[in-house]
C-alpha cells in the first residue's frame, strides 16, 4: 500500500487475459526485446503458442548496394546483426511453433541466418522467401529438408530451379501452392512438372512468362487447379520469324487448355494500373518504384499477404 492508502500493483499481477489484449497490439519487432523483457511474466505471455504461429518479418529490408560481383549486393554489417537478434529472440519466444513465415524480398538472408530458422521452426507450413542472393544450394536445401510440413511457398526467380523442386519434392510430401515472383521459363516449367506433378495452385502474377513454358503447366500439370496469370508479361518465341512476340491477349490455344482449372485468373487490360507497371517493367517489377505493400497483393486469396 502506497502513502494516502492507494494500492500499487505490480506489472507481472495484471491479469493474464488483459495483458495478453495488451501484447495482441504489438508487432513482433516491438515484442522482440522490449515487451519480453518487462518482466517474467510478460515473458511467458510473450511466448503463448498462437501469438507465434504467423511471423510477418515482410517490414525488415537489407541496407545494401549491389556490386558486378556475386553474389552481386553488399550488405551492411548493421543490417545484419539487427536481423540476426530479431531471429534469435522471435524464434527462441515462438518455441518451434512459427506456421507462415514472411520474409521481404528484398532482405538477404546468409545461409547462417536460413539455416538457425529452418532448424527452429519445425512446424512451417507456409513461407515467403527472401532474395536468394547470398544463400548458397546447401543452404537452401538443407532449410529445405527439415520442412516436412511445408505446404506453400513464394519464392522470387532462380536462374536453377531445379534443385529447389526437387528438394520440395522429396521433403514436402504436403506441398501444393506456389507463386514465382521475377520469372518463368521452360526451365522452370519443366522442373515443377518433373518434382512437383501434385501442385494445385500456381501464381505468376505480375512475372515475365514464356508463352511455351505456361502450355508445358497447362498440359502436363493434371491436378492443377487455379492458375494465375494476372498482369503478367507473356513472351511467345514460337512465332516465325524467330523473335520475342509480346502478346496482347491471351492465345486461343492457352484458353482451351486452361478451361479445365476451377479458376484461371487473368488480367491484359491497357487501363488496368497493375498491367501498365508490368508492361514498363517487361514483367521484372521494380517493386520499390510503387506503393510500399503492393508486391503482398495476390488474386489467390490464400497467397495475398
Amino acid at each position: 500500500m502506497e502513502e494516502g492508502g492507494a494500492f500499487s500493483r505490480r506489472w507481472e499481477d495484471l491479469d493474464f487475459d488483459v495483458l495478453m489484449k495488451i501484447i495482441e497490439s504489438f508487432t513482433k519487432y516491438e515484442l522482440t526485446p522490449g515487451i519480453a523483457q518487462v518482466c517474467r511474466a510478460w515473458r511467458f505471455a510473450c511466448s503463448d503458442p498462437l501469438l507465434w504461429e504467423t511471423v510477418d518479418l515482410s517490414h525488415m529490408k537489407s541496407n545494401f548496394i549491389k556490386t558486378s560481383l556475386e553474389p552481386f549486393v553488399y550488405v551492411d554489417n548493421q543490417s545484419d546483426k539487427t536481423l540476426t537478434r530479431i531471429l534469435r529472440l522471435s524464434l527462441s519466444l515462438s518455441h518451434g511453433n512459427i506456421k507462415t513465415l514472411i520474409f521481404h524480398f528484398n532482405l538477404y538472408l546468409t545461409d547462417e541466418q536460413l539455416t538457425y530458422t529452418a532448424e527452429r521452426c519445425p512446424k512451417l507450413k507456409r513461407l515467403v522467401m527472401p532474395a536468394w542472393n547470398r544463400i548458397k544450394r546447401t543452404g537452401i536445401c538443407r532449410a529445405i529438408s527439415m520442412w516436412k510440413d511445408l505446404e506453400s511457398m513464394t519464392m522470387p526467380s532462380i536462374g536453377t530451379p531445379r534443385y529447389v523442386m526437387e528438394e520440395i519434392s522429396k521433403n514436402c510430401k504436403n506441398f501444393a501452392e506456389l507463386k514465382i515472383m521475377g520469372s518463368f521459363n521452360v526451365l522452370c516449367a519443366t522442373s515443377i512438372v518433373q518434382f512437383l506433378p501434385n501442385i494445385r495452385v500456381l501464381s505468376l502474377r505480375c512475372s515475365m512468362v514464356v508463352k511455351e513454358a505456361l502450355i508445358i503447366i497447362l498440359d502436363s500439370l493434371k491436378h492443377l487447379e487455379v492458375l494465375n496469370i494476372s498482369h503478367c508479361h507473356i513472351a511467345d518465341f514460337t512465332s516465325p520469324p524467330p523473335r520475342k512476340r509480346i502478346l496482347k491477349e491471351i492465345d486461343e490455344d492457352i484458353l482451351q487448355k486452361a478451361s479445365g482449372l476451377r479458376q484461371f485468373i487473368t488480367c491484359m487490360n491497357d487501363s488496368c494500373i497493375m498491367c501498365q507497371r508490368s508492361r514498363a517493367d517487361e514483367g521484372l517489377m521494380r517493386w520499390y518504384r510503387y506503393e510500399e505493400n503492393s508486391w503482398k497483393a495476390d488474386e489467390v486469396q490464400s497467397l495475398a499477404l
